[in-house]
Order: C-alpha cells, then sequence, then structure tokens
C-alpha cells in the first residue's frame, strides 16, 4: 500500500512523493524489506531528519555496485520505505535493480556494513555483497 503525501524539501519547492508503509514492504514485490539488524543500526546513525539513502551505479566487479549513504533530502523521484520509524530512501532507476530485495547490516570480525540480501534481480554477486551483475532473462 503506498500512502501518499505532499512534501516540501526547500521554501518554494511543494513535490508530491509515494511513502511504502511498513506494512506493505513484506507483500509488495516493488517493495524492499528492512532487516531487524538494519532497523537497529539505522536508529543508532540517524539523527534528526536523516534517513539511508540507496543507490545502484555502475562499477564494481561484478558490473554495478550497491551505494549508501546517509542523507537528509528527497527528491521528486524517490520512494521511501519505512518501518518502526527509519526511512530507506530508493530513486526510481535504482529500485528497478532491488525491488524485492532485504537490505541488512551485517557485523563480520573484517568489517560492518549495509547489505543488500535476497535480491531476485542479481545474478551474481562479489563475496563482499557490494557488487552485482543482473539477470538477464
Amino acid at each position: 500500500m503506498f500512502l501518499k503525501t505532499w512534501r516540501s524539501i526547500r521554501p518554494g519547492y511543494i513535490y508530491y512523493c509515494k511513502y511504502m508503509s511498513s506494512q506493505s514492504s513484506n507483500t509488495s514485490k516493488n517493495a524492499i524489506a528492512l532487516s531487524e539488524t538494519c532497523v537497529q543500526k539505522l536508529k543508532q546513525l540517524c539523527e534528526g531528519n536523516q534517513f539511508l539513502r540507496l543507490c545502484v551505479e555502475s562499477g564494481g566487479c561484478s558490473g554495478f555496485q550497491y551505494k549508501f549513504d546517509l542523507d537528509d533530502k528527497i527528491t521528486e523521484d524517490d520512494k521511501i520505505f519505512e518501518k518502526e520509524g527509519v526511512k530507506v530512501v530508493v530513486d526510481e532507476t535504482s529500485l528497478e535493480y532491488i525491488k524485492g530485495s532485504t537490505i541488512d547490516y551485517h557485523t563480520e570480525l573484517i568489517r560492518s556494513a549495509f547489505r543488500v540480501v535476497q535480491n531476485p534481480n542479481a545474478d551474481i554477486g562479489c563475496s563482499c555483497g557490494a557488487s552485482f551483475s543482473i539477470k538477464i532473462d
């Protein structure tokens, strides 16, 4: 279920954006799920209106790479996924490559990082989880 709202990012600029409610995040094939570890880490990291921005860029060892940043500015083509008060924002283009995925926060001995897991659109991913190649049907 999409929740719709009008937002203002700066004076004089108002735009329409769509929120994905946390209730629908597990049922919609276009949604992104947030793991409990992701939610807990975002609660620790985000201050004020900050959220996690996820985008897909060309690069990495497999062709495409995930890029995570903390941000506080929403653009017109952003989709917002919210769970327990924390938000993950993905632009429409990137969403096509990751819809149906789960965002997790993974801790290992050598690093800790946000990761996209269970991406139904990925064919092959690198061992560190930072890049992937697209499935071609």
